[in-house]
C-alpha cells in the first residue's frame, strides 16, 4: 500500500476541509445578500439591526421592477420554446445520423459554451443593430437562445444516447411510422432529458446579463439589466431582495434538473 490507513484518513480529512472551505467561500456572499434583503437598514448594514419584509413590499409595488420581472419571464419562456424546437431535431441528427462534417457541426453548435460571451454579445449587437431589433423582445430571445441552446442540446443528446433505439424500432415493426414512433415512444421515454434541457434554457435566459445589456433599450430591460442600472445609480436593499428572488428561483430550477436527469449531474 502506498498510503497507510492513517495517511488515507488524514488525506480525506484535508480534502474534506478544502471542500468545506470552498463551499463556505462560494455560499457566504449569497447568504449575506439574502440577509441584507431582510434587514431594515437603508444602507445595507451587516449584520442587520432588525428584520423586515419592507424591501420586498416596495419591490412588488414598483412598476419598473415588475415590468423587468415580466419581461424576463416572457423572454425565458420564449427561449425555452425556441431552444427545444431546435435542440430536439439537432440532437436526433447528431446522435442518429452519420454525415461528412458531423464533428464540425457539433463543435459549431456547442461553440457558445467556450466562446467568451462578450464576443457573442458584440457580434449579435451589430447584427441586431443592422436589423433594427435592438431594444426588442425578438433581440433578447435570439441572443439568449444562442447561448442557451448548447445546454439544452447537451441534456437532450445525453438522454437520447441512453435510450434503447430497439424500442422505437419495435414500435415501427408493429405498424407505426418513424415519426409516430418518435412522438409516442422515444420522446416520452426521454421526457426527463427534455424537461432538464428546458429548465437549463430558462435558467440561462433568466440570469443572462452581458447579452441583455447589449440588447436592452430604454423601454425594454430584463431583471439583470435593471439590477445593473440600479447598482450604478444607488445601492438599495431592493436590489438585495431581487438578487435573493433570482438566486432562490435559479437554485430551485437547477436542483430540479439535477434530480431529474443523470446527464444534468454529469454536465454540472
Amino acid at each position: 500500500m502506498i498510503l497507510s490507513r492513517a495517511g488515507n484518513t488524514t488525506l480525506r480529512t484535508l480534502l474534506g476541509l478544502v471542500v468545506f472551505a470552498t463551499l463556505i467561500f462560494l455560499i457566504a456572499p449569497m447568504v449575506f445578500v439574502a440577509a441584507l434583503s431582510f434587514g431594515n437598514s437603508r444602507w445595507m448594514a451587516f449584520p442587520p439591526p432588525s428584520w423586515t419584509f419592507r424591501w420586498y413590499g416596495q419591490l412588488f409595488a414598483n412598476e419598473a421592477w415588475l415590468a423587468a420581472f415580466w419581461a424576463s419571464l416572457r423572454i425565458g419562456v420564449y427561449v425555452v420554446v425556441c431552444c427545444m424546437a431546435l435542440a430536439v431535431p439537432a440532437s436526433f441528427g447528431l446522435v442518429r445520423s452519420r454525415f461528412l462534417g458531423k464533428a464540425a457541426v457539433d463543435t459549431f453548435l456547442s461553440s457558445p459554451l467556450f466562446v467568451p460571451v462578450i464576443i457573442i454579445a458584440i457580434a449579435l449587437y451589430i447584427l441586431m443593430l443592422n436589423l433594427g431589433l435592438v431594444g426588442s423582445e425578438v433581440a433578447f430571445v435570439i441572443a439568449h437562445t444562442v447561448v442557451a441552446l448548447p445546454f439544452a442540446m447537451l441534456m437532450v443528446t445525453n438522454a437520447l444516447k441512453g435510450f434503447d433505439e430497439s424500442i422505437e424500432k419495435a414500435a415501427m415493426i408493429c405498424g407505426a411510422s418513424r415519426l409516430r414512433a418518435i412522438m409516442l415512444v422515444t420522446l416520452p421515454s426521454i421526457s426527463q432529458g427534455l424537461f432538464s434541457g428546458a429548465l437549463f434554457a430558462f435558467v440561462i435566459s433568466w440570469d443572462e446579463v452581458v447579452l441583455s445589456m447589449f440588447m436592452a433599450g430604454p423601454r425594454m430591460q430584463t431583471l439583470p439589466v435593471k439590477m445593473w442600472s440600479m447598482v450604478r445609480a444607488d445601492i438599495s436593499p431592493e436590489i438585495a431582495a431581487v438578487a435573493t428572488i433570482m438566486l432562490a428561483s435559479t437554485t430551485i430550477l437547477v436542483t430540479i434538473a439535477y434530480a431529474l436527469m443523470p446527464s444534468a449531474r454529469r454536465a454540472l
